[in-house]
């Protein structure tokens, strides 16, 4: 009896230090531990065992113990099945399977058949996936809601043909559905960019949880549709569902993209102030508050959250590597590149983008080619598409198109949208007609969609050289592969509302104050010495009447806006512009920055202008 007690309390013992044991010595320890003291087929010990070590990465020690064991039971298998399942030998979940089948003491259950669905998650695993769906209905787990969710998790992760659709099918034959299987299938349409289906299934769902509010949100802010995103937060607080970690990184992404500082404060205050989100923090969302701080235009309040952060993730580093790129200050950039190497973080792929971007920005070449060569030499890593993009915009802008033109001649890749129009950019600064031909001659091979904005680009340059019949010709083109030219759009936030304008808007409540501002704004900059520059309208007519089309920009507009709706000197105008602010909205913005004595920041397509007395943070290099 004796005997028997202490063997109890050796088997709880070694229980106890498996819940509690991480390490992957200590657990090998720990199942000499088992085998010396007899219990090799003490199931309830072999199953923690197995889990704990699945859980610690240690696969290979987890599948040596299990064929240890003699007549596995069912949960022992599915231990197995499921570790294989999320590993990168799938495929020996299917074997486990088979083998479980043949031994015909034990059968699957809903959780088998669940996890064997994870292991098809894959498109070359898809067959598979459909013969297990066939299975599924035969063995009669047809209406179990956890394997049929699991079923429409496997199409949507695979992405082959109507994957969605097979997933829908399986939803809507399910007779009964709980909020996971709903925040499945609006995962699922987002993951295909579908932004509506997922919104009205999201409208649809008789009941919501945070993942369902964060997913949609997150969907949204992704999609494009911030505005959208942030007001699904303001409604998830009225419905008084809690917002975790997660869903505050999503509305913080929302706040980034559309500029929304005020909101992103909000948020940001909220962290602070409620108890579950100070300990421990999760490092997306610190990384979350830099990103949206940078692109609200408060870098330094990025940069102060970046230095508090007690862990730091690479992508930590990058964030604010991009962060201090996107507003123009390449030495900072470019300091902590450096200070995250000498800390022994090695910087990924992305983290060079940020950093080739920094180098572009500020028209530092020598420097960009050094990056370029590190990151391929000792880093070792193979520049993608969005690198060589970066190396081409970096030597167009500074005027060697030459070297940017050989460099796309030599590239391993085949050159996209963005290589080309680098390049074209390049040759609109540098007034190079001829290559800016033959780059319109490349981009006019492109999709539709991804040659629109550069083929505009293109016909600024034909215009600034006054060569209409080939701005007409390039027109032509754009009507005939039914290209329209991109909409600019500016908004400025003021006392918590975002006011959008376009170039010529007539619709806003103030706009005649708006107007009258804006032809304040035109004398104040004459006044000053301004000239306006006409070369980027697309219009063969007298030039006071290009002068007329320029001062209507949807830029100047927000920004006399905001001088008459923000009185406090002190307080910046902001303004976000969803493409490339012009050479003459540039220029005018230098002046009214010092007639009017105001800051204004103006986020475009591609960075931060920070003008202040007259004078733009670009140095008038961009």
């Amino acid at each position: 009896m004796d005997q028997l007690l202490n063997s109890r309390c050796v088997q709880q013992h070694i229980f106890s230090l498996l819940e509690s044991c991480k390490c992957r010595k200590k657990l090998s320890q720990i199942h000499a531990q088992i085998l010396v003291n007899g219990f090799s087929q003490k199931k309830f010990l072999l199953s923690k065992l197995i889990s704990s070590c699945i859980s610690s990465g240690n696969l290979l020690h987890a599948h040596v113990a299990f064929h240890q064991i003699h007549n596995p039971t069912t949960v022992l298998y599915n231990h197995m099945i499921r570790g294989f399942a999320r590993s990168s030998t799938p495929h020996h979940s299917f074997l486990l399977y088979n083998q479980m089948k043949a031994s015909h003491a034990q059968k699957p259950d809903s959780f088998t058949y669940s996890f064997l669905l994870t292991s098809c998650s894959t498109p070359s695993f898809s067959i598979h996936g459909q013969q297990l769906h066939g299975i599924i209905v035969s063995t009669g787990f047809s209406s179990c809601i956890f394997v049929l969710t699991n079923l429409i998790n496997m199409y949507i992760a695979t992405s082959q043909g109507n994957a969605v659709a097979d997933a829908r099918r399986v939803f809507d034959d399910m007779p009964l559905r709980n909020t996971a299987t709903w925040n499945s299938m609006i995962a699922g349409y987002l993951r295909c960019g579908d932004a509506d289906a997922a919104r009205r299934m999201f409208d649809d769902m008789p009941e919501r949880n945070v993942i369902s509010w964060t997913t949609v949100i997150a969907g949204c802010a992704q999609s494009g549709r911030c505005k959208q995103a942030l007001l699904l937060f303001h409604e998830m607080q009225k419905a008084r569902v809690e917002p975790d970690q997660v869903a505050m990184v999503a509305a913080l992404s929302a706040c980034a993209e559309f500029g929304d500082l005020k909101s992103g404060r909000w948020i940001h205050a909220f962290i602070d102030e409620v108890p579950g989100f100070k300990q421990p923090r999760l490092v997306s969302l610190n990384n979350a508050l830099i990103h949206m701080y940078a692109k609200c235009g408060v870098i330094e309040e990025a940069h102060r959250i970046f230095e508090e952060m007690p862990q730091r993730s690479v992508i930590s580093w990058t964030t604010m590597i991009t962060g201090f790129a996107m507003h123009g200050r390449g030495e900072d950039a470019l300091s902590v590149f450096k200070r995250m190497q000498s800390m022994g973080v090695r910087p990924d792929e992305i983290t060079f983008i940020g950093v080739l971007c920094a180098c572009s920005h500020a028209g530092w070449v020598d420097e960009g080619r050094r990056c370029f060569d590190h990151m391929i030499r000792v880093c070792h890593i193979t520049p993608r598409i969005e690198h060589y993009g970066c190396m081409v915009d970096l030597l167009s802008r500074a005027g060697l198109l030459d070297e940017a033109n050989k460099l796309i001649d030599t590239m391993p890749i085949e050159p996209n949208d963005v290589v080309w129009g680098a390049l074209l950019g390049g040759c609109r600064i540098h007034k190079d007609v001829e290559l800016a031909s033959h780059v319109g001659g490349q981009l006019t091979e492109l999709e539709p969609d991804r040659a629109a904005g550069y083929l505009v680009l293109l016909s600024n340059v034909y215009a600034a050289a006054k060569r209409w019949d080939d701005v007409a010709r390039v027109r032509g083109r754009m009507v005939q592969m039914g290209v329209k030219k991109p909409v600019g759009r500016s908004w400025i936030e003021v006392n918590g509302v975002i006011h959008d304008f376009v170039a010529g808007d007539q619709t806003h409540g103030q706009a005649a104050a708006i107007y009258k501002m804006v032809d304040e704004i035109m004398k104040q900059a004459k006044l000053a010495g301004h000239i306006p520059d006409t070369s980027q309208v697309l219009l063969d007519v007298e030039e006071e009447e290009r002068e007329s089309f320029l001062h209507f920009h949807s830029e100047k507009l927000a920004i006399a806006f905001g001088l008459i709706s923000i009185s406090d000197e002190g307080i910046p105008i902001q303004i976000v512009k969803n493409l490339r602010i012009c050479t003459d909205c540039h220029s005018t913005v230098k002046f009214v920055s010092k007639a009017f004595n105001r800051e204004i920041s103006i986020r475009d397509r591609n960075r931060f202008h920070h003008f202040r007395g007259g004078i733009c943070s670009c140095r008038d290099y961009w």
